[in-house]
């Protein structure tokens, strides 16, 4: 049993990277219906939330049926991140989560993010004040490091778990690679194996299909595993992972019935948490993803990314699905 202090995650847990713009409170519902069994929140501001500042406010919201959340924080002064962690707390997540590898020149450049993986000592001892000043299990989010030379994960590892982290999620590359090239599982891989390290460790990066979570799984020997951009209009990887690892058995891709609804719920819990205006325009991004591979599907991507009214964005979505065979499967 994977555990984060006192919370049972399961054999194998698989997670919900906290990505921004896109693990908000209406994509984490789809995800949790699809077997994800931990969610974490879009990364927010210290600075924002003890400013009271509506956005970073607002992505606290955590509702009953998502939970198990961790709500992740970023920031780089000890006093900010402090108090920040008091109004998290307040929050009642079930666990408060560091981000320190995002790799955004915006976040970096404050030395926040990735961009603390310069400075190890004040990683460290922000971590510590963080750890001490809630009564939250903290975890923290990282990356190799900041270059290839400057790579230090399994020290930083060690230092983290000595000051009381309760796990660790690992990105297999360093802030200088941003997205580029392949994750480095190898490293992570070495961390589990330390004799010392006693918290769950994460593995994250490039899963994107239920055969390689099991190869990896199998091969650098992690706790669970953490997916981020696999999940992006694909919340059914959860499902479709769980499958494969319990039974070996590959399951059927969703349909466009499947992709339609889910589509369709996004867009109005998107509403429901943001309001009309602003729920109809965050959730542009995301039809391309849903509908990735449909042929001729532009036609109907170019109205959903102009319209503005739900109902017509409903009917909308109604003559996509009408267009295309109702068993038809999304083209690989």
């Amino acid at each position: 049993m994977v555990k984060i202090g006192n919370l049972e995650l399961g054999e194998f847990p698989l997670l919900l990277a906290p990505m921004e713009d896109v693990s908000d409170p209406p994509f984490r519902a789809l995800c949790k219906k699809q077997g994800c069994d931990m969610m974490y929140t879009e990364f927010i501001s210290v600075e924002g939330l003890i400013r009271d500042a509506h956005k970073s406010v607002q992505k606290l919201d955590i509702y009953d049926d998502e939970r198990p959340v961790g709500i992740q924080i970023f920031g780089a002064e000890m006093d900010s991140m402090r108090r920040a962690a008091e109004i998290v707390e307040e929050a009642q997540p079930e666990v408060l989560d560091i981000n320190f590898g995002c790799p955004v020149k915006k976040v970096v450049c404050k030395m926040a993010g990735a961009g603390i993986l310069q400075d190890i000592p004040r990683m460290v001892r922000l971590t510590e004040a963080i750890v001490k000043s809630t009564n939250l299990p903290v975890t923290v989010k990282t990356r190799l490091g900041w270059d290839d030379n400057t790579i230090q994960i399994e020290d930083v590892a060690e230092r983290l778990q000595d000051v009381g982290i309760k796990a660790l999620s690992i990105h297999g590359r360093t802030r200088k690679q941003m997205y580029k090239g392949e994750a480095d599982w190898t490293r992570i891989g070495n961390i589990k194996d330390n004799p010392r390290m006693h918290i769950p460790i994460f593995g994250n990066g490039d899963i994107n299909s239920p055969q390689k979570a099991l190869e990896y799984k199998n091969r650098y020997g992690v706790d669970g595993i953490m997916i981020g951009r696999g999940s992006i209009g694909n919340p059914w990887i959860f499902r479709e992972v769980k499958t494969f690892l319990e039974t070996g058995k590959l399951i059927d891709p969703p349909t466009l019935k499947e992709r339609v609804e889910a589509a369709r719920e996004h867009l109005t819990r998107s509403i429901e948490w943001k309001g009309e205006r602003l729920g109809v325009v965050e959730m542009r991004r995301h039809y391309t993803n849903y509908f990735r591979g449909l042929r001729n599907v532009k036609q109907f991507r170019s109205r959903l990314v102009t319209e503005y009214d739900p109902g017509t964005l409903n009917e909308i979505l109604d003559e996509l699905y009408a267009y295309y065979s109702t068993d038809q499967l999304i083209p690989a």
